[in-house]
């Protein structure tokens, strides 16, 4: 008996047809699920204009409210209306208050520090190096 091949002519055939409608088909899924994405990230673009625009128009009432507008005058402003007595509480202790806070002394620049070191070694009347103790030449 004659063995048959594996492979006919009609099996071929099916493949290269297979193979020519997964091709054909791959282009438009994959632009669909691109698309997809697309759709879903305008979604979410959406949602947050939408609360944005929904916290605008929380504020433009607000704004149009009087009591809110004479409320942030005096908070902000320190408005004072007309027959009102308002009063401005200052601090005690003018040692704690922020303009009071000392600041870092920055250190003298680098040329005046050299100076008086020229001129400590020159009178004899420098520091030793890393003690902090006075030195005197000759003694």
């Amino acid at each position: 008996m004659a063995k048959r091949p594996q492979l006919t002519g009609r099996a071929a055939i099916l493949a290269v047809v297979v193979c020519a409608i997964a091709m054909s088909l791959a282009y438009p899924v994959r632009e669909y699920i691109a698309q997809r994405r697309a759709i879903l990230a305008l979604q979410e673009e959406r949602a947050g204009v939408e609360a944005e625009r929904q916290e605008l128009l929380r504020q433009a009432q607000q704004i149009r409210d009087p009591n809110w507008i004479k409320r942030t005058a005096k908070e902000q402003l320190h408005y004072c209306g007309p027959g009102e007595k308002c009063f401005v509480v200052m601090d005690s202790d003018p040692g704690t208050s922020q303009a009071a806070v000392k600041q870092p002394v920055e250190p003298p620049p680098w040329y005046q520090t050299l100076w008086q070191s020229v001129q400590a070694a020159d009178t004899g009347h420098g520091q030793r190096a890393g003690t902090g103790e006075k030195e005197t030449v000759g003694k």
